[in-house]
């Protein structure tokens, strides 16, 4: 008799260990998981504001392009920026005030 409850006793000791261990490696699991889909979540959102970002950008530059296409446009441009001037033409640069 005691040592058949001794073997039940075992038995239901085994049983809780193995139990335990699988509800733990379970909740690992899933914790794992739950960890790798929040980050994905974040890098998600960063990269869809990079994407915003660089679909802007697009839009500026696919202007720019456009008024690249514009000879005069050009011409002023490389007065403006570089201080080309035209035959004849003197060229005044004017101090910017702060």
């Amino acid at each position: 008799m005691a040592k058949r409850k001794r073997k039940v006793r075992t038995r239901f000791f085994l049983l809780g260990f193995i139990s335990i261990f699988i509800i733990c490696a379970v909740t690992f699991t899933i914790g794992k998981y739950w960890i790798e889909i929040f980050d994905k979540y974040k890098e998600k959102k960063i990269l869809d504001q990079e994407l915003t970002t660089l679909k802007e950008k697009e839009e500026e530059l696919k202007v720019d392009a456009d008024k690249l296409q514009n000879p005069d446009y050009i011409a002023r441009y490389a007065r403006e920026k570089y201080l080309y001037s035209k035959p004849g033409e003197y060229i005044l640069q004017i101090p910017e005030e702060k």
